[in-house]
């Protein structure tokens, strides 16, 4: 005859005492007490594998904190699952899991982490969009809510108010966004697919509207007005140096003094300030060193060329030059980013190579282009027509009235303007 199953009692399983060793207290039905050497009592449910056959430990919890009743019903509720074919092991890892995405992976959490990868592959502006967009638009709703359950629906909903507003560029953006971080959630084993995948068909798209360039005969009347303008002379100064190098705003306002080589008479924009994240090298004219000059009693100690005005240690606000064209009287007519596109249709007009017009603009495309895009020759070539470029603009300045001509002809007696 077999011998009986001994089950524990609470006065047996409180008297248990620490040996020199670890040793097993058996309840039956798979239920055990581990006492180690420590003194600690730990609960066990020992059970096979429904599919490996393998015998397995599963922990319960530890004495006193789980009574001698609790880790019973616990035993109970496994074996029921074992007798189903199921893993009460795995299905509380899966369960445990579960909950901690829920309370980790929340859709802010994982934004963070797309964020920090991302913010290296944009400029620094750009990144601070994106991360501004998300805070004032998305978060606020769907931060705290899981990644696994962000559907199509809920950002539908979210969005829908901006898109009745006509922010159609802002809805558009965000789309974007949020596709990448889904999919940066895919990709990371959070989620099995994305959601948002199609999302940006079910709102209006916007209507690109590029405003026209100034007319290249209206030159001089820019001209005339950056001179007569009451505005400082680090922004008349900006304005005419973005004008010259034919950089976009945010390049010009980020202009650094360690970037111009006064010698070999060029300035260098390092990858990650640049648009299309290159280092774009442009040669600079007499006209654009004499601003430089004009400028360097006000900054030349600074870091930036153009620094701010409430804390001179960074730079301008991108948006300086945009400003100061309105309240000169350009609104509607012109915005900063629009001379570039004036100096493209005056040099094309005039017959310079169009090559040699994309590459000064940093509009890299052909692969050709971007091979040759920074050769000492490429350089050498873009000379005469940055040259002649910063001629036309002095022409227009009918040679006196900009700052660069202001500087030059300081021996002739011109009075300069503040």
């Amino acid at each position: 005859m077999g011998a009986q199953a001994t089950h524990l009692s609470d006065v047996k399983v409180k008297a248990a005492k620490a040996k020199e060793k670890d040793y097993i207290l058996t309840d039956g039905a798979g239920l055990q007490m581990r006492v180690r050497i420590n003194g600690s009592k730990l609960w066990n449910f020992n059970y096979i594998q429904p599919v490996t056959k393998k015998r397995i430990n599963m922990g319960l919890g530890t004495f006193p904190e789980v009574s001698l009743a609790q880790a019973r019903k616990r035993t109970v509720e496994a074996r029921e699952l074992v007798a189903q074919g199921l893993d009460p092991k795995e299905k509380r890892d899966a369960e445990r899991h579960a909950k901690k995405a829920a309370t980790e992976h929340t859709f802010e959490n994982i934004s963070t982490a797309w964020f920090e990868l991302k913010k290296d592959s944009v400029t620094p502006a750009y990144a601070e969009d994106i991360w501004r967009s998300l805070t004032l638009h998305v978060f606020p709703d769907l931060g705290p809510t899981p990644i696994s359950a962000i559907t199509a629906p809920k950002v539908i909903t979210l969005l829908r108010p901006l898109e009745t507003k006509g922010s159609l560029e802002t809805v558009k953006r965000l789309t974007q966004r949020l596709n990448e971080i889904m999919t940066y959630g895919v990709n990371s084993g959070l989620i099995h697919a994305n959601p948002l995948s199609g999302i940006r068909s079910v709102f209006k798209k916007p209507k690109k509207k590029n405003m026209a360039p100034l007319p290249p005969e209206e030159l001089k009347e820019l001209m005339v007005a950056i001179a007569n303008a009451s505005i400082k002379r680090t922004t008349r100064c900006l304005i005419e140096w973005q004008l010259h190098t034919m950089t976009r705003p945010a390049e010009a306002a980020t202009s650094r003094w360690a970037d111009i080589d006064f010698e070999k008479k060029i300035w260098t924009i390092p990858a990650e300030r640049m648009k299309k994240r290159r280092i774009h090298i442009i040669p600079l004219t007499d006209q654009a060193l004499a601003l430089l000059e004009a400028i360097k009693p006000y900054s030349g100690h600074r870091e930036y060329v153009f620094p701010a005005d409430r804390d001179p240690r960074t730079h301008c606000n991108s948006q300086t030059a945009n400003m100061a064209l309105k309240r000169m009287g350009f609104e509607g007519r012109l915005v900063s980013h629009g001379m570039r596109s004036m100096a493209s249709t005056i040099l094309n007009e005039h017959g310079w190579e169009p090559e040699l017009i994309e590459v000064a603009l940093a509009h890299v495309d052909k692969d050709e282009v971007r091979s040759a895009y920074n050769r000492a020759d490429y350089i050498d070539r873009r000379r005469p027509m940055m040259a002649w470029w910063s001629e036309h603009i002095h022409s227009a300045a009918t040679g006196s009235l900009s700052v660069s001509a202001t500087n030059e002809n300081r021996d002739r007696k011109v009075v300069s303007i503040r």
